[in-house]
C-alpha cells in the first residue's frame, strides 16, 4: 500500500511515521509514506497557503489552489482508489473502515489545519471524509497518522503475529477480553485460574463471554447493533 500525505506542517508527522510498527512496516516495503509539503505547491512568492474566510469570523482557511495543484500533480502521478479528508464533520472512523481501507494500494490524505480547506476542493476532488472522534484539533495530522496506524496494521506482514489484529476490540464487534502476563499473583491479586488450565478450548470460550460481558457494559449502544 502507498500513503501520499498533504500537510502545511510536516513535521508533525514526522515521529509518528518514524518508530516501531509503521518503521518496520516502511522498512519491509510493506507499506509507502510520502508525506508532501503544501506549501511547495503555493504559486505565492511566499509560499501563503492560508487566507482569511469570506463572510469574516476567526481564523484562517486552506485556499483553494495550493490545495488542488498539489492533487492534480499526485493524481498524473497513480491512480487513488479513495482522496481522504481528516475534518471532525466526517464520517466516525471504525475498525471496519479501516478494514476496507487497508485492501486499497494507493490512498491520498489531506489534512485540514487551521478552519478547515476551501469548501470547493471538498466538493471537486475529495471522495471520503473521516473523522476520528468528536471534538476539535488544531489540525488534521495526527487524526491521519490515527487512520493510518489502524490501517496499516491490517496489512498482511506489518504485525509478527497476523492473528494479532483478528482479536482486536471491534474486529468482530465485541471489545477484546481482559489479559493478563507474569506474575500469576501480584499484590495479592491472581490470574483468573482457567488461563492456567492449558484447556484451549474453555479459554477461548471464557475470553469470548468476557468480551461479551465487557461490550454490554461498557459499550451498549455497539453490543445492541451485533444482536
Amino acid at each position: 500500500m502507498r500513503v501520499d500525505i498533504v500537510t502545511c506542517l510536516p513535521r508533525l508527522l514526522e515521529s509518528p511515521f518514524g518508530d516501531s510498527i509503521l518503521k518496520r512496516a516502511q522498512d519491509k516495503g510493506l507499506i509507502e509514506i510520502h508525506i508532501h509539503d503544501l506549501r511547495a505547491f503555493s504559486d505565492d512568492k511566499h509560499k501563503k497557503v492560508d487566507d482569511y474566510a469570506y463572510g469574516g469570523g476567526a481564523g484562517m482557511v486552506l485556499m483553494a489552489q495550493p490545495l488542488a495543484t498539489c492533487i492534480k500533480s499526485l493524481q498524473k502521478e497513480r491512480s487513488y482508489e479513495e482522496v481522504i479528508f481528516m475534518t471532525p464533520d466526517g464520517n466516525l472512523f471504525n475498525q471496519s473502515m479501516a478494514n476496507e481501507i487497508s485492501l486499497f494500494n494507493n490512498i491520498l490524505l489531506i489534512c485540514g489545519h487551521y478552519k478547515g480547506i476551501d469548501q470547493r476542493i471538498r466538493d471537486k476532488y475529495i471522495t471520503r471524509e473521516i473523522s476520528i472522534g468528536e471534538y476539535v484539533l488544531s489540525g488534521g495530522e495526527l487524526a491521519g497518522a490515527v487512520v493510518v496506524d489502524a490501517v496499516a496494521r491490517l496489512i498482511p506482514g506489518v504485525l509478527s503475529d497476523e492473528t494479532s489484529a483478528l482479536t482486536d476490540s471491534y474486529q468482530d464487534g465485541l471489545l477484546a477480553p481482559p489479559v493478563y502476563t507474569r506474575p500469576a499473583d501480584f499484590e495479592g491479586m491472581e490470574v483468573p485460574k482457567i488461563l492456567l488450565s492449558g484447556n484451549q478450548k474453555e479459554i477461548d470460550e471464557w475470553r469470548f463471554q468476557q468480551s461479551i460481558n465487557l461490550t454490554k457494559k461498557r459499550r451498549p449502544d455497539s453490543f445492541e447493533d451485533q444482536s
